[in-house]
Formats: structure tokens, C-alpha cells, sequence
């Protein structure tokens, strides 16, 4: 993995979008902790730390302050997966998701991954933030693969599985291989 370097998405004058080796699990865990609604599990928001600080990361900082942040999981030479996203409650509905997301799926384009994927709240368990998040990835060109029953994929909570086909969005390339 490369240094921290912009990846070329830039909100506002001072809001960049970065990719790191690995995130500040201090920062991770400051981002999820002002988020009880979506990252309240405290055996979960551990592992989301735990795993911050050795997997690619995605920043979108403001000056010193980072204002939300996307880690990512490799399966594959062609499959990564999206284990989390968090922005700022601050910050919420200012395309700051949406321009880490991009950030991450034109670097994994670029090194050849073809599908991303995400876990979350499935909608048979009725949540309000959830269907937020849902909307968000659905907005994004996620498709939902599966809805598992709680306790197949998460002990206690049902597990919606959402993919997108990277390529498709490469000009000229056959999405069908």
C-alpha cells in the first residue's frame, strides 16, 4: 500500500479525501463512538478499531480534523469490501460519504477489483438510520444481493449484502467476464 496521498476528490477548498496503509484507530474510534445509532455494539466498534489500524483507509480531513472515514477488507484479487463507513454526525448529508466511497472504488478500479461489497442492517429489522443507510448505498449503484437471518452472518441481527460491479463503470470494458 502506498502512503497517504489525495486521491483527487476535494469537497471544499480545505476538505480532501486521502487514502492511508492503515487508519488512526484513535480517529476510528472517536468517528464511531459519535454514532451510538449505527456503531453502538461495543464488541463491534472494538473490531472496527482493531482492524483500522492494518487495512487500507480512506480520510476526509479538514485541516487537523478528520471528518469521516472508510476502511476497506480485500477477499480477493477482484473482490473488497467496504468493512466501514463513518462520517462525522456534523457533517451528515454534505457528499462526504459519497466522496469516500468514490475515492475508494477509483483505487480499487485501478488495481484491478471488480466487485465491492457492504454488510449492513438488514430491513427486517425496521430502523430508521438503518434505512438511511440503505437509501445511501442503494443511491450509489448498490445492488442488494441477500437479506441473511440474524444469527448467519451477525449473532443477533439480520444482514443485508449489497455488491457492486466496479467494472461495470470502466468505459469499454465488458462487465460480463
Amino acid at each position: 500500500m502506498r502512503s497517504p496521498e489525495p486521491i483527487g476528490v476535494t469537497m471544499a477548498a480545505a476538505l480532501q479525501v486521502q487514502r492511508a496503509r492503515a487508519g488512526d484507530p484513535e480517529v476510528v474510534e472517536a468517528l464511531l463512538r459519535g454514532l451510538p445509532e449505527w456503531f453502538g455494539l461495543e464488541d463491534a466498534l472494538l473490531g472496527y478499531v482493531e482492524r483500522a489500524g492494518h487495512q487500507p483507509t480512506f480520510t476526509a480531513v479538514e485541516g487537523p480534523r478528520c471528518l469521516g472515514v472508510l476502511v476497506l477488507r480485500a477477499h480477493s484479487e477482484v473482490a473488497a469490501e467496504m468493512d466501514v463507513l463513518a462520517v462525522h454526525r456534523d457533517h451528515h448529508r454534505r457528499g462526504i460519504g459519497t466522496a469516500l466511497v468514490a475515492a475508494a472504488e477509483a483505487d480499487l478500479r485501478g488495481r484491478g477489483v471488480d466487485f465491492l461489497q457492504v454488510k449492513t442492517l438488514g430491513s427486517s429489522r425496521p430502523s430508521p438510520e438503518y434505512e438511511l443507510t440503505r437509501r445511501f448505498y442503494l443511491s450509489l449503484g448498490y445492488t442488494p444481493i441477500e437479506e441473511f437471518a440474524a444469527g448467519t452472518v451477525w449473532d443477533d441481527d439480520p444482514c443485508l449484502l449489497l455488491v457492486k460491479h466496479l467494472a461495470c463503470d470502466v468505459a469499454g470494458r465488458d462487465p460480463v467476464r
